[in-house]
């Protein structure tokens, strides 16, 4: 395969071709010849705690828009709770319409409980800890409480269920181009994107993200979805990393990097007219705001933001490319991207789920000010009631199909003996 060269908006013009690959275009025209190399789709899934079990909908609707076979995304790249679902299609080694339904069963079959402890003697006695650290004014420096909930159970539930050593069998087999699950280094303050793949693919190094070759294990996973505060931090080779999202400023230059020409990106944010965001908003219905409408407004900063920023850069940058005339853009042409999006608010959706908790997480819950009718934002985070989660696959589902013509145009399906391949 003819080498691609990247150009990245963030390191200051350019770098080595196969390298410094990000959100900003390019690779390279057809080969010798005249002919086009196979084309490598990418996935991109970002997280959200509960909210990613919308994406296992949508993926479970691109099984069967897309030719039986298996998986189409020849890369895979997770941050947060989208790592869990790219850890399930990077180590399953059936056809993608197996693995969409059983990541729909997987997701069918989580709880509170086997998400995180929520029996009464651990959660009180991880409050308990709290308030003593926090009224002792730093006299008790031996404490190592630095979170709310024990995400245990969560970790022992994805051992028996993803068998991650497979992963280094679909990329020997070159099933896998590249898988990366991205987390934030404490440490550095820095996101750290950890991949394996092709041998081609080289480490990369940019002012506020890296990426590092390892051998992937599920701690890998359990960091990039460790939400700060909430869940604990997990420890690697000796440092202390969390949720992905909280650094990762361009959660598309992983899969970019590893060697990307086309991306699926499937967020959790509802899309907004430009017309909505200008409404003026009614006066507030409280003297106060609550705590939970201000953690659910920084989860939705962190989690959601980023991937619809760098999204419209690429979409920005795609549209500059093309202004080139075809004889002039040399190694460049544009990265198609296909965006799914919720056509639902999907905190409006986690509304009622508030008396589902177990009780003494609506305990705690309540002292931040959520409940029914507040902080619904916040309880989308932590909803893995499977009323709501099911709630979130159908509408994944029935908004990926309802794109179907989108879809099927973007893997050219039907059109496949045409001079651009897709590889499974």
């Amino acid at each position: 395969m003819p080498t691609r060269t990247y150009i990245d908006s963030q390191s200051n013009g350019g770098g080595r071709a196969g390298a410094g690959r990000s959100v900003t275009d390019a690779v390279t025209a057809p080969g010798p010849g005249g002919s086009l190399p196979p084309v490598d789709v990418g996935l991109v899934l970002t997280g959200g705690g509960a909210r990613a079990a919308y994406q296992a909908g949508a993926l479970l609707a691109l099984s069967e828009i897309l030719p039986a076979g298996a998986v189409p995304f020849r890369i895979l790249s997770g941050v947060s709770a989208g790592g869990l679902n790219v850890g399930l299609l990077g180590t399953w080694q059936g056809d993608f319409e197996d693995a969409s339904h059983r990541l729909r069963e997987l997701w069918l079959e989580l709880t509170p409980e086997r998400v995180f402890r929520t029996d009464g003697k651990r959660m009180v006695g991880i409050g308990t800890q709290w308030m003593r650290n926090l009224s002792g004014g730093g006299f008790f420096q031996d404490s190592r409480i630095n979170f709310l909930l024990d995400a245990t159970p969560l970790r022992d539930f994805l051992h028996e269920r993803v068998a991650f050593a497979d992963l280094k069998r679909n990329i020997a087999s070159g099933a896998l181009r590249g898988f990366a699950i991205t987390a934030t280094s404490y440490a550095t303050n820095t996101a750290v994107t950890w991949f394996d793949g092709d041998p081609d693919i080289e480490n990369w190094v940019r002012a506020t993200r890296i990426g590092i070759r390892t051998n992937l294990r599920l701690d890998h996973v359990m960091a990039s979805a460790s939400i700060p505060i909430f869940f604990p931090p997990v420890r690697i080779q000796g440092a202390w990393y969390g949720d992905g999202s909280v650094r990762m400023t361009a959660p598309l230059s992983p899969a970019i990097h590893m060697g990307a020409d086309r991306l699926v990106v499937i967020g959790v944010r509802r899309w907004r007219a430009p017309s909505e965001l200008q409404q003026v908003r009614p006066a507030a219905k409280r003297e106060a705001l609550p705590p939970s409408q201000i953690a659910g407004t920084l989860l939705n900063a962190v989690f959601l933001e980023t991937i619809e920023a760098d999204v419209e850069r690429l979409e920005m940058v795609n549209k500059l490319v093309e202004k080139i005339p075809p004889a002039e853009r040399g190694e460049l042409r544009p990265i198609p991207t296909l965006m799914l999006r919720p056509s639902r608010d999907l905190g409006h959706l986690a509304a009622d789920q508030y008396q589902r908790f177990p009780r003494f997480l609506r305990y705690l819950l309540s002292g931040l000010g959520a409940k029914s009718d507040t902080g619904s934002d916040l309880l989308s985070y932590l909803a893995f009631e499977p009323i709501y989660v099911g709630r979130l696959i159908e509408l994944g589902y029935e908004d990926t199909l309802a794109r179907r013509a989108e879809v099927e145009d973007f893997f050219a399906v039907g059109r496949r003996d045409e001079r651009v391949p897709l590889r499974a």
